[in-house]
This record gives structure tokens, C-alpha cells and sequence, in this order.
């Protein structure tokens, strides 16, 4: 992966679910919770349910061409948002499938010394209380972004604007950093932002060193002088 290219960044923005955490399990288990509320609204078995939103995640994707989020998909099946997290609040218990990695929590120590970090999530704010409980990483954050704000999920344009706008950073000042570029990413970088794809723990865990490095290259290139004549 190349180096973040840009030397004054000022703030982090971190996706939770994917990015901060990997965790198979809880990710199947969020999926079947979103089957089962998809199968009351709609008068179904959980398993019809769950083949209904995989075709509505393909034809979605198919007419935009990018990546869909379960909001969407579920909102396009006739759910609501609202709705969804709540059954998600009372249904899902993320206690029973993370733990703690050391290496995140340093990482982010460290991180936290030098830049102002942020959570910019899908998720709602009780669940994600809950999950950096779990995760050891409650305090860590200046701000915490979430889905029951303003009920516009990621990728959305005036919930970005909130967010940047909240922040107080120039766009090339703040670092967008998620593990879905189409939902994460996309828009950030459109804005001015740098972005980091983080995809697994070990992409997680360069960054910092990424950062010192984009620094440090910074720091160490030469000044051209204009020669007078």
C-alpha cells in the first residue's frame, strides 16, 4: 500500500464495523438479525427473507454500481431504519463475540497523542458505545458519527458535510480511514480528503507507521529556492 500523501493531517475518521474490529461471527450474526426483522415486515420466513435482500443487494448494486449497505437494501424492501436498529439494539450482543486486540488500543493511544480521532459509523450510538466497550476503546474519540444523528446512512453527502463541518479541519486535514471504499471512502476523497483502505488488522496496524512515514518525507524534502539572476 503507498504512503498517505498528505503531510497535514490534522484528524482521523474511523469506520467502526470492519475496520476497527474484524469479527466474522458478529458480522453473520448482525445478517441474520437483519433476516429476521426483513421476514416480519414482510410476512416471511427468515430464509426467504434472507434470499429477497440478496437479490435486492445485487440489483441495487447492479443499477448504481457500487456497493450496498444492509440499510439500503433493507430500506429498499420496505423496512425502516429506525426500525432496524432498534431490533438490533434489543437483538444483537456484541459482548458474546469480540475481545479486545492490545495492538488496536496502542495503535490508537499513540494515534490519539498526535491527532484528533474520530468515529464516523452505520451503526447506532447505543451499539457502538457497547462495541468500544468490548474493544477496550471507549474514550478514544473526540466525536462519535452515528446512523441515529440524523437516519442518513452512509454514503451521504449532507451527513459528510456535518461531519467535516463538525471537525473543524480542512478536508486535507482530516484522513477518512474504512474497510468499504464505495461506502467509506468515495466521498471523502471526491471532497479533498485522504483516505486509507484498511481491509484486515495488519492494513489497520501500518498506520501509524504510514503516517510517520508521509511525515517524515515531508519534513526531509528539499526547499528549491528560486536563483536570482
Amino acid at each position: 500500500m503507498p504512503l498517505i500523501p498528505c503531510p497535514d493531517i490534522r484528524g482521523i475518521v474511523f469506520d467502526l464495523d470492519g475496520t476497527l474490529y474484524i469479527a466474522p461471527d458478529f458480522a453473520a450474526t448482525i445478517q441474520d438479525a437483519a433476516a429476521d426483522y426483513m421476514a416480519g415486515v414482510m410476512g416471511v420466513t427468515p430464509d426467504e427473507a434472507r434470499q429477497l435482500m440478496a437479490a435486492a443487494r445485487s440489483r441495487l448494486a447492479e443499477a448504481s454500481g457500487t456497493v450496498q449497505t444492509l440499510s439500503a437494501v433493507c430500506n429498499s424492501l420496505g423496512g425502516s431504519i429506525r426500525e432496524l436498529h432498534a431490533f438490533f439494539e434489543e437483538r444483537l450482543r456484541p459482548e458474546a463475540y469480540l475481545t479486545r486486540d492490545q495492538r488496536v488500543i496502542v495503535q490508537l493511544e499513540r494515534l490519539r497523542e498526535r491527532f484528533a480521532l474520530y468515529i464516523y459509523t452505520n451503526n447506532n450510538h447505543a451499539l457502538t458505545r457497547r462495541i468500544l466497550a468490548c474493544l477496550g476503546l471507549e474514550g478514544m474519540f473526540s466525536h462519535i458519527f452515528a446512523i441515529d444523528d440524523a437516519w442518513r446512512p452512509k454514503p451521504d453527502e449532507q451527513m459528510l458535510e456535518q461531519v467535516m463541518a463538525a471537525t473543524g479541519l480542512a478536508p486535507s486535514e482530516l484522513l477518512f480511514v474504512g474497510d468499504r471504499y464505495d461506502i467509506d471512502l468515495r466521498l471523502p476523497e471526491q471532497r479533498g480528503c485522504p483516505v486509507f483502505l484498511s481491509q484486515n488488522l495488519d492494513q489497520l496496524l501500518r498506520l501509524e507507521g504510514l503516517l510517520t512515514a508521509s511525515t517524515s518525507r515531508e519534513k526531509n524534502r528539499p526547499l528549491h529556492k528560486e536563483m536570482k539572476r
